[in-house]
């Protein structure tokens, strides 16, 4: 039993059932505690244990993947189908405690007067762990240094074969007994003289590189042109991203309002166009470290198959 829990960046968890609600739009908070009474015409709730989180607060800030309520092996989480003058349309989500995919992003900075981020290491242990602990898939090393899988059915028999190939067969595989404990695992990292030199892979990044299913490189180009284009230079429809993120850090914010978890709503929605409008560029901005010779569709390929999965009759 792992001892040492880890709250990760992102996590993809199946859906086993979906509802829609309509609240008042009343210019007060979306709480809780409305969506919950709105949804329990439709759905038993009493068995889940109420959260205190608010899905848009009355400054018209919302919470990304707003998780409303839990029980032992499943929580509900609602976010925004339509927004209207009246009332609102919600998505609400009953989804299993137990993650198919989780994402960890590893950013170090550098302090004034140094070349390199004093954490860079504490970081790779940090993800290192994460990726080893989190999922029933590990990685082991031949005499001869080549990474093999290896996994254990429910008789405590161990499946071996090479790493890639045995990622790739649990991924697409019906069996139960492989998927049950199985998370893909994926590190996300960007540069900043931290994980590379000139020549090579820091050492902190190999670490990485051995420790997750998937690692996946931020390019400079690619963080450069996303802060040019939204922040420095942004169009018109993209303005109010460059207010959130002026708004959340000067000397004189108010509040934040440009976190992974709180977002002006303004700036959500023009995210949301910006990211969709731009999907191929954006995965551009992605180099691929681990596994070898795979591209950024290849994982998208793995995640769609996961999600597609009856995880309910699996788990």
């Amino acid at each position: 039993m792992m001892k040492i829990s880890h709250n990760v960046e992102y996590s993809l968890h199946p859906i086993i059932n979906e509802f829609e609600v309509t609240i008042p739009n009343d210019g007060n908070s979306i709480t809780s505690t409305k969506i919950l009474k709105a949804l329990d015409n439709q759905f038993d709730v009493s068995k889940f244990e109420k959260k205190t989180n608010n899905l848009l607060d009355k400054h018209n800030i919302l919470r990304n993947a707003c998780s409303i309520a839990e029980s032992e092996d499943t929580f509900l989480l609602a976010s925004f189908k339509s927004f209207g003058k009246e009332n609102h349309e919600l998505y609400i989500f009953e989804q299993l405690q137990k993650p198919y995919a989780m994402f960890e992003c590893k950013r170090v900075g550098v302090e004034e007067g140094t070349s390199k981020g004093p954490q860079t290491i504490e970081k790779a242990k940090q993800g290192a762990y994460v990726a080893r602990t989190a999922s029933s898939l590990q990685k082991i090393r031949t005499d001869n240094g080549e990474k093999y899988g290896i996994i254990y059915r429910s008789n405590n028999q161990p499946y071996i074969k090479p790493y890639t190939e045995l990622m790739e067969e649990v991924i697409y595989s019906s069996d139960s007994e492989l998927l049950k404990k199985f998370i893909l695992t994926v590190g996300v990292v960007s540069n900043h003289g931290n994980w590379f030199t000139a020549e090579n892979q820091n050492k902190e990044l190999k670490v990485l590189s051995q420790s997750y299913d998937w690692l996946i490189f931020l390019t400079d180009f690619g963080l450069a042109q996303f802060i040019d284009d939204l922040i420095f230079n942004p169009s018109p429809e993209y303005i109010c991203v460059q207010e959130a993120f002026k708004n959340s850090y000067t000397s004189d914010k108010k509040r934040n309002v440009f976190t992974k978890v709180k977002m002006d709503l303004a700036s959500d929605a023009a995210l949301i166009k910006y990211f969709t409008e731009n999907q191929n560029k954006i995965e551009a901005w992605f180099n691929i470290i681990a596994p070898d010779n795979k591209t950024i569709i290849d994982l998208k390929n793995e995640i769609t198959e996961l999600r597609s999965k009856n995880w309910r009759k699996i788990l």
